[in-house]
């Protein structure tokens, strides 16, 4: 599994932090916090995943515990805990080579990434009736199969990922255009048995 490479893209191979991301809070607040420049606090990301400051402040520290979150500098006022990401981007890759209990961590860090996903879909479908037009006509869904070597999907690959890069939120976040909203992207090139 690759990816363009990235500044301060996170590589996640240890199993412990795989099954630690794997929690629908922690993939929400991660995710928050790979958009915020300036990181935000715990009363922050805990509307994004919707919990009480309290319980994210346990999320946080089990993140930063494991290399994922850091604390950012003050806004100013010192009692405020402000935290950020450790890089824009992540992947997650056990390694071809890993055993049976990181290809499980994997998976399931994986399968919460899916259900998070599908989520985002079915709330689409149930609001998709009520977007402007030019929202509902702007959405795509595709399943095309392709008929590749793998030279040439890892080309693909890179050249999807180099299309995502000027439209990042974090990138765009602070001149952002008029009318633009966050939009989910999921990107999937996996080889068929």
């Amino acid at each position: 599994m690759t990816e363009a490479p990235e500044q301060r893209r996170l590589t996640i191979s240890d199993p412990q932090v795989m099954r630690a991301l794997a929690h629908p809070a922690r993939i929400a607040i991660m995710e928050f916090l790979s958009t915020r420049e300036g990181g935000a606090t715990a009363t922050e990301c805990a509307e994004i995943a919707g919990l009480s400051p309290s319980a994210t402040s346990y999320h946080l520290r089990a993140l930063a515990k494991f290399g994922l979150v850091e604390q950012a500098p003050s806004r100013g006022d010192a009692r405020e805990r402000v935290w950020r990401s450790f890089g824009p981007s992540w992947m997650v890759d056990a390694g071809q080579a890993a055993g049976p209990e990181a290809r499980a961590a994997e998976r399931a860090l994986v399968e919460a990434h899916s259900a998070r996903d599908m989520e985002r879909v079915r709330d689409w479908l149930r609001r998709a009736g009520d977007e402007p037009a030019e929202w509902y006509e702007a959405a795509l869904f595709s399943d095309t199969l392709l008929l590749l070597t793998a030279e040439e999907l890892a080309e693909l690959n890179a050249k999807v990922m180099a299309l995502f890069v000027p439209y990042r939120q974090r990138n765009r976040v602070a001149h952002a255009p008029e009318g633009a909203r966050s939009v989910a992207v999921q990107y999937r090139a996996l080889p068929l048995a």
